[in-house]
């Protein structure tokens, strides 16, 4: 079957590096089976704990899965950006390493609380990146329009979804940390490089139990397809919650649980610019993907930045 990227490299540690302070059970993804698009080629990756050679590299590319917290890889320099990636915190706290930008792909909180969304928003306040933009994700049901007070769904919380969410993200504090929030948005930040990057961040994934931001899956399925045919073709960095359909997917019950609709879209030559999209959602398949260049279409790298199972936050440099 024909690869649409030539051959996918894919990376997934072998072992979780550091522990999170606390742990919140989370809900089964369940999805039913479906062909798989394209074949991956897996490279089980051994920890290398206190190395900085990256996981995976190319000219334009370096990607750094497992490093020492504490000691982690040095910048490579004014050409580059520098990237650090993660997902699903759940309202817990890990430790992240510095970088020109942070990008958190969605389910801030536990349950989608506003205290739960209150203690990630203070934790991501103290982070030294000058720029952070962040998603929501199916937890995050205070900053869903549809759970809140007057929603759809306000109903099955009693009320209990404050409104004051929304105003949380917009701060005085939050603009001064440098917090961008996106909800089916783009977004422009100039790197401390010079070079400025297009960004579009949308929180949208398949629907599989109750939560928010979600849409009925499944392949041909138009609600999936309307909401991903809205990033813009300048998009250079793309944030969802959901990973794509056959990458880096792989739920816990050995099933494909991402979004074919988004698959397509990150396939068409609309989006020939996406350099890097981080997403999260199945904890399980943390890891990174390498999409080499071909034709128009650049070089993507696909990282799942899940670090719900104590897995470093991912760091991506790119060549500007």
């Amino acid at each position: 079957m024909r690869m649409p990227f030539g051959k996918l490299f894919h990376f997934s540690p072998q072992q979780p590096q550091t522990a999170p302070e606390t742990r919140t059970p989370q809900p089964e993804v369940q999805v039913a089976q479906e062909e798989e698009p394209y074949e991956i080629m897996t490279i089980e990756v051994e920890n290398t704990n206190g190395t900085t050679q990256p996981t995976m590299s190319s000219n334009d590319t370096r990607v750094y899965l497992n490093y020492d917290i504490d000691n982690p890889p040095p910048h490579p320099g004014s050409e580059w950006t520098r990237f650090v990636c993660l997902s699903d915190t759940h309202s817990d706290i890990y430790p992240v390493p510095n970088g020109d930008v942070l990008l958190h792909s969605g389910d801030l909180s536990s349950w989608g609380y506003l205290p739960q969304l209150q203690k990630t928003m203070n934790w991501l306040k103290t982070l030294p990146h000058p720029v952070k933009i962040i998603i929501a994700g199916n937890h995050d049901l205070c900053l869903d329009d549809a759970w809140r007070v007057g929603g759809t769904w306000d109903h099955s919380t009693g009320g209990a979804m404050s409104n004051k969410a929304c105003l949380m993200l917009d701060t005085a504090s939050t603009r001064a940390a440098g917090i961008h929030y996106l909800e089916y948005e783009s977004f422009q930040f100039t790197a401390p490089s010079g070079r400025t990057w297009d960004v579009y961040g949308t929180p949208a994934c398949p629907r599989y139990a109750i939560g928010s931001f979600q849409y009925v899956g499944g392949f041909g399925n138009k609600e999936g397809e309307a909401i991903f045919a809205k990033i813009p073709r300048s998009t250079e960095i793309l944030l969802t919650h959901t990973p794509p359909y056959g990458i880096n997917d792989v739920s816990k019950r050995g099933k494909h649980a991402g979004c074919s609709s988004l698959a397509s879209r990150l396939q068409s030559e609309d989006l020939s610019n996406c350099r890097l999209h981080v997403f999260g959602h199945i904890h399980e398949a943390y890891g990174a993907t390498i999409a080499p260049s071909e034709g128009l279409r650049k070089e993507r790298v696909s990282v799942n930045a899940a670090v719900r199972h104590g897995e470093l936050p991912a760091i991506v440099d790119l060549l500007n």
